[in-house]
């Protein structure tokens, strides 16, 4: 299904959603969404007995400093293509744009759970909120981290020099020794 049709079918369900076809070179569908009508157009997507996307992959930010708006938000997500889940397994990427001045998205937690975990991230290293999310707070920093490390204005200082190690070295004998060694363990136990 390409996105226009994808576009067609969503555009009876949610009219006001800001729906936008974009071109991509990989094949999959791909379109922009208003972060305005984001959780009703993906609502949409999942229940309608035609998309049937009840399968959110993946979540990503991405930050395109300088230019505004800044970040955008993009979901991965697929029709299974099994009973109850879209009648042929599709694929789609769907976009949010969102400006570095109000970096907040509604959350989509409440339509995939799977989201929860992949907004605490963006939150924690990219500094965008997402309203309405059950439990937003750091996942990987620690609380008292000053800063969004994975944006691109995001002040890096290295102060150590990076630290090499000697690979360990073996000879033949006495790596086949270890093999052989570790075999003999497996069959004793």
């Amino acid at each position: 299904m390409e996105s226009a049709a994808i576009i067609d079918v969503l555009s009876r369900a949610v009219p006001a959603a800001g729906l936008e076809a974009v071109a991509s070179g990989d094949g999959m569908p791909t379109m922009y969404v208003s972060r305005e009508q984001l959780v009703d157009t993906c609502r949409a997507l999942r229940d309608m007995p035609e998309l049937g996307f009840a399968f959110l992959a993946d979540l990503l930010p991405v930050d395109y400093l300088p230019r505004e708006p800044r970040f955008e938000i993009v979901y991965l997500m697929a029709s299974l293509g099994i009973a109850g889940f879209g009648d042929t397994p599709k694929r789609l990427r769907v976009k949010v744009r969102v400006p570095g001045t109000d970096a907040t998205v509604p959350s989509v937690a409440g339509v995939w759970p799977a989201a929860s975990w992949s907004e605490r991230e963006a939150y924690d290293l990219f500094g965008i909120h997402f309203s309405g999310h059950p439990d937003l707070r750091r996942i990987l920093m620690p609380e008292d981290w000053e800063g969004f490390p994975l944006r691109k204005d995001y002040p890096v200082q290295i102060k150590q020099a990076v630290k090499t190690y000697e690979p360990l070295q073996v000879s033949q004998e006495q790596f086949v020794a270890n093999i052989e060694a570790t075999r003999d363990r497996a069959r004793n136990d």
